[in-house]
């Protein structure tokens, strides 16, 4: 007989991040986790979702992968109104971050799947969304761990037909080889454009960014790097 945990993982995709735990949340993290979290959660299943019922009357639909300590998401949600930014981020202290940034800025024009970001990938619409970022992922340095990296050839044909033509994919790294291997993976595959003109295209941040708590802890091996690519 299979065993269930086995018959449950068997087919997923490597994990692209580590564990989901770290310090224990704060009060108010807990009150927001168990008050708040429903109302902006993105109902499981495996249904395709309807972006608008999720997020009505926006012009246009991001997506935010790994958002961390949720400062970019929430900054571009309060910079963006007409715009409905979808998160996703397995740990869960950056999971009520986000639901303390939506409480303090009044910026409601988000909803959180907190987990993998593959199964909610694949229920979007195609050519539905106008942006996608991937900002510091988890870089997995040891060599024997690069498979478990995000930025894989399966992960973009996956991605990319839910980006609409003439849409943008954001990458970031301070990681050397995940810039490396990044970059090749991405000018490699079908329908990505490279944006970049000069070396201050990638060097410096985009006029649009927003730094994060984690990228000036400066944790990395190199300074940032940002890849900004359109979708053909």
């Amino acid at each position: 007989m299979t065993d269930p945990t086995e018959a449950e993982f068997r087919d997923r995709p490597l994990r692209s991040f580590g564990r989901t735990g770290g310090r224990p949340l704060s009060p108010r993290q807990k009150a927001l986790m168990a008050e708040k979290l429903h109302a902006y959660r993105i109902p499981a299943g495996d249904a395709p979702l309807n972006l608008e019922a999720l997020i009505p009357g926006k012009r246009a639909y991001w997506l935010e992968i790994g958002f961390g300590g949720a400062e970019h998401m929430v900054e571009q949600a309060r910079r963006n109104p007409d715009v409905g930014i979808f998160g996703c981020e397995p740990f869960l202290e950056g999971v009520a971050k986000a639901l303390g940034g939506i409480e303090d800025t009044g910026a409601d024009n988000i909803r959180l799947w907190p987990d993998d970001a593959r199964p909610l990938i694949e229920r979007l619409p195609d050519a539905s969304l106008e942006r996608v970022f991937i900002l510091f992922p988890d870089p997995w340095p040891k060599r024997r761990q690069h498979k478990r990296r995000l930025i894989q050839p399966a992960f973009l044909k996956m991605l990319h037909p839910k980006i609409k033509p003439g849409g943008r994919l954001r990458f970031a790294t301070d990681v050397i080889s995940y810039a490396d291997e990044a970059l090749h993976t991405l000018t490699a595959a079908d329908g990505f454009e490279w944006l970049a003109s000069s070396a201050d295209d990638w060097r410096k941040p985009p006029q649009d960014h927003i730094t994060t708590r984690y990228e000036s802890k400066q944790l990395g091996d190199c300074k940032p790097v940002w890849f900004d690519f359109q979708i053909a």
